[in-house]
C-alpha cells in the first residue's frame, strides 16, 4: 500500500490523469493537451515530437496523425510508444509507456468531422514529412482540394487515431529542494490490475 494521497489520490491512473489534465485546462496558456510523444525507428532510433492528445478513455490514450507519416510509420513497426504530458503552470507530468493500436473507424470519423474546414483541407492536402516544394506550393494543394471536395469531405483513408493502452504511467509533481513526489503505476499486461508505488526523486 502507497502513501497516495492529495493531488496524487484515486486508484484508476486515467481518472487521475484526466483530472490534472483538466486542471491543466484552467491554467495552462497553450495546449494542455500537448504531448512529447516518443517512437523509434527500425534501426532502434528514437524521435520525439509533439502532438495533441485528444482522448483520454477508460483504458487509453487517443491521438491522431497522418498514416503516412514518419511517427505512424514507427507506431506501427514497433506498436509501442511513449509520451510524456508536461505543464509548467502546475509542476507536473505524466509519464507513460505502452502498447499501440490503430483508431480506424466511427470514432475517427466522428473526430476528423470536428475539425474545422481548414484543418480537414489540410489533412488531404498535406503528404506529412515528406519534402515540401514550398508553402506556396502547400497552400495552392489545400485549395485545390477545398474545390475538388467541397465543404464536407470525409476523412482520408490515410489519415485516423492511435490509441496507447499503458503498460506503465508515472504521476510527477514539483518539490521543494528537488525532493519531488513520483508514484509509478504498472501492470503486466492490459487485462492486469494496476500496482502502484513511491519512486525516490
Amino acid at each position: 500500500m502507497t502513501d497516495r494521497g492529495g493531488i496524487f489520490a484515486g486508484e484508476d491512473p486515467f481518472a487521475l490523469a484526466g483530472t490534472w489534465l483538466a486542471e491543466a485546462a484552467a491554467c495552462e496558456p497553450s495546449d494542455p493537451n500537448a504531448i512529447a510523444l516518443a517512437t523509434v525507428d527500425a534501426t532502434g532510433l528514437p524521435n520525439v515530437r509533439m502532438v495533441l492528445l485528444k482522448e483520454i478513455e477508460a483504458d487509453a490514450f487517443v491521438f491522431y496523425t497522418n498514416y503516412e507519416s514518419r511517427k505512424a510509420a514507427e507506431l506501427d513497426q514497433a506498436g509501442k510508444a511513449a509520451f510524456v504530458l508536461h505543464w509548467k503552470s502546475l509542476a507536473r507530468q505524466i509519464r507513460v509507456r505502452g502498447l499501440v493500436t490503430k483508431e480506424d473507424g466511427p470514432q475517427a470519423d466522428a473526430y476528423y468531422r470536428s475539425r474545422s474546414l481548414q484543418s480537414r483541407l489540410g489533412a488531404w492536402a498535406s503528404r506529412q514529412s515528406r519534402p515540401l516544394a514550398s508553402r506556396g506550393a502547400l497552400m495552392a494543394e489545400v485549395a485545390r482540394i477545398g474545390l475538388a471536395m467541397g465543404t464536407d469531405p470525409d476523412r482520408p483513408p490515410y489519415w485516423g487515431g492511435y490509441r496507447i493502452r499503458p503498460l506503465e504511467m508515472e504521476f510527477w509533481a514539483d518539490g521543494a529542494f528537488r525532493l519531488h513526489d513520483r508514484f509509478l503505476w504498472t501492470r503486466v499486461d492490459v487485462a492486469s490490475p494496476w500496482n502502484s508505488i513511491r519512486l525516490s526523486p
